[in-house]
């Protein structure tokens, strides 16, 4: 029963560990590719309705459209157990490689004309999500393959105070689904579930002098009300059954400021995630010999972290414009929770990327970013299922390609 319990612990925890630094996507436009999401202050076009509504006060005449897609490639994930020889996977069999994950994202986002000092905008982004893969027994008991995809439809609206203020707010609908799997001689488990929830979004941007903009942004957290069906086996009892679970989709503050001088600006942006409003995980089950089973809240105590961020866009000639990022993004995740479903751990990111202006009306671009993990050794102690050994390689690329139109 011990054994089921803690089985039912990692395949509940895989369904919401995806948001975690490693698997939080804020690159949700070319810019913001380009900058490692240092784009707020600056935050400029159709996409300053998702990453700043408020700027859109700021923006000039006209709508604008921008249509985005994203290739991600998650490469394998390496664990060696801290017993096996360190060069060589596969001496010791708890050693694991994880499979190498390919996404395509696409994305937009508009902003309205002015009118009367109200401007309107729209996104349609994936804030989060993604899967991880293992084919080796010993993660493969537990975290089998874990799926989710967060889909967001974000209608913002900006009002003009003065010449220096505004404000912007916006309303967050977010679509979650997700398939959990795992196999082990002893349990079997196929979790698939969905929800619609809801959350909020505020800006604000202040311009003291015409070349600084300093600005602030939240976004509410979002409880992710996950409803679905799990089936399998404990041993020899069968069961398909209706589940239920809540997870967070944490808050995050971002303050940011933009300098502009002759045709280059810098952005600093300073973002803080309340990851710590996850403190446990509680799946429920409508089979009582299941819940009784699988059903056992389980504390994870995840902790709020900090993202540093430093973009610089050079306006090369009246066509070409270069953009390149840097960043600092901490993981949430405490060593004693740290499992196969998220091997997360702290990260560097790098990015470049370009816009080109074809005429009036049209703009391409293209960006890159690298997302470098650090790696991570665990000693969770000697407990069924406990991970004592070293997560390596991972990480994740981005190539955003987009076009952008006024009209």
């Amino acid at each position: 029963m011990k054994k089921y319990i803690k089985i039912a612990g990692l395949l509940s925890l895989s369904a919401a560990t995806l948001f975690g630094a490693g698997y939080k996507i804020p690159e949700q436009s070319l810019n913001s590719t380009a900058l490692s999401a240092a784009y707020v202050a600056n935050a400029k076009g159709a996409d300053a309705s998702y990453y700043n509504p408020a700027n859109m006060a700021f923006s000039r005449s006209g709508s604008d459209l921008e249509i985005v897609f994203t290739y991600i490639r998650l490469p394998e994930v390496t664990y060696i157990d801290n017993g096996s020889f360190p060069s060589k996977v596969g001496v010791s069999a708890s050693d694991a490689k994880s499979n190498t994950e390919n996404f395509y994202v696409p994305t937009f986002h508009y902003m309205s004309s002015e009118y009367n000092k109200w401007r309107f905008g729209l996104s349609f982004v994936a804030p989060a999500g993604l899967s991880k893969q293992w084919s080796d027994a010993f993660p493969k008991s537990s975290a089998q393959e874990f799926t989710l995809k967060v889909l967001e439809l974000n209608p913002t609206a900006s009002y003009k105070i003065n010449d220096k203020f505004a404000v912007g707010f916006g309303l967050r609908g977010v679509y979650t689904s997700g398939i959990v799997k795992a196999t082990s001689a002893a349990v079997v488990q196929d979790l698939k579930g969905n929800s619609v929830d809801f959350g909020y979004n505020l800006a604000l941007s202040y311009k003291p002098i015409e070349d600084l903009t300093l600005s602030s942004t939240y976004r509410s957290k979002v409880d992710l009300t996950i409803t679905g069906n799990a089936n399998g086996h404990i041993g020899a009892y069968l069961y398909d059954t209706d589940a239920s679970v809540k997870i967070p989709l944490p808050a995050a503050l971002t303050f940011a400021a933009a300098y502009s001088f002759n045709k280059t600006t810098i952005e600093l942006v300073y973002e803080r995630t309340y990851w710590s409003s996850y403190k446990n995980l509680d799946f429920n089950y409508a089979d009582a010999t299941v819940e009784a089973t699988l059903g056992a809240p389980k504390p994870k105590n995840w902790k709020d972290v900090n993202a540093y961020r430093l973009g610089i866009t050079h306006q090369y000639n009246d066509k070409l414009k270069l953009m390149a990022g840097f960043a600092v993004d901490k993981s949430p995740v405490p060593d004693n929770t740290l499992a196969f479903e998220l091997p997360d751990s702290d990260a560097k990111l790098y990015s470049v990327g370009f816009e080109y202006k074809i005429n009036k009306q049209m703009k391409i671009g293209l960006s890159y970013l690298y997302d470098s993990k650090k790696s991570r050794t665990v000693a969770q102690g000697a407990a069924l299922g406990k991970l004592n050994g070293t997560f390596s390689d991972g990480g994740a690329h981005l190539l955003t390609a987009s076009f952008k139109y006024r009209f």
